[in-house]
């Protein structure tokens, strides 16, 4: 039940970040959206090999996290989960690529050691590059940023749905292991025996709750289409924002800084 109440919380924390009133969360919805796109698919473009080129693509992720007052140590909590996988991506790298690539104090580093690191930095990168956007955007303001764009409107409203109606999902379980605790209140955890009936009662409760709310959204006029109330126009702010970062990033990917600043240097 800690978990459960842990997981509303922080969803109630990511909430109140992007209903700030800081400068980010003002910037339109749909240039946030295009700009981590870019970013992202700029990053995964780097050569397996090139890490020194892409350490700078940090440079985005330092302004918004720094300007933007949000902290880098929750959002490496808040992502915690994922990092293990994205770690497992390129784990197998140094086994199937054994060229040698530099010996750096006597230490032997092969090709597949870097594309393993180059990996785990391109997935460390785009996960940090999406959590930007949901705690600096809201959902709505995500979907509308999607309609902008002409994603069916299916797949918006799924979205949304999940979402908004995740709090319910959550709650729906609280309930239940609530009442198997009572239940057995000397029992450590759910019995494995249990499980199945739960989980059962959790999906029937959820069902049942779904079709009152279903009712009460087409008691409200909802006919399948995600209609949204935001009414944003772009600014020249905006566009300037976005203009910048997208000559930034492309700089960064087509010129090799680490290397011009060494130079510059020695």
């Amino acid at each position: 039940m800690n978990r459960l109440n842990s997981a509303i919380s922080q969803i109630e924390q990511i909430n109140s970040l992007n209903q700030r009133d800081q400068w980010i969360n003002r910037i339109h919805p749909l240039v946030k959206l295009a700009l981590t796109i870019i970013y992202i698919v700029i990053t995964v473009s780097f050569d397996r090999y090139d890490i020194s080129s892409l350490v700078v693509m940090a440079l985005y992720l330092w302004f918004v996290f720094t300007f933007g007052e949000l902290s880098f140590k929750d959002a490496l909590y808040r992502i915690r989960l994922v990092i293990p996988v994205v770690c497992l991506v390129g784990i197998f790298n140094p086994i199937f690529d054994r060229e040698p690539y530099a010996i750096i104090g006597g230490v032997f580093i092969s090709s597949g050691a870097i594309s393993m690191i180059t990996l785990i930095i391109k997935g460390l990168f785009a996960l940090l590059a999406a959590y930007l956007l949901i705690v600096t955007t809201s959902i709505d303001d995500i979907c509308y940023s999607l309609r902008l764009i002409h994603v069916p409107k299916g797949i918006v409203t799924v979205i949304l749905l999940i979402y908004r109606y995740l709090f319910m999902l959550i709650k729906e379980v609280e309930k239940v292991t609530i009442a198997y605790k009572l239940r057995a209140p000397m029992q450590k955890g759910i019995h494995i025996s249990a499980w199945g009936s739960l989980v059962g009662q959790i999906l029937l409760r959820s069902m049942d709750r779904a079709e009152i709310i279903y009712d009460a959204m087409s008691l409200r006029g909802y006919k399948g289409e995600f209609v949204s109330s935001i009414n944003k126009k772009m600014g020249l702010a905006d566009l300037i924002y976005l203009a910048v970062w997208i000559v930034v990033l492309l700089a960064i990917r087509n010129t090799n800084i680490v290397g011009l600043v060494g130079e510059l240097f020695i």
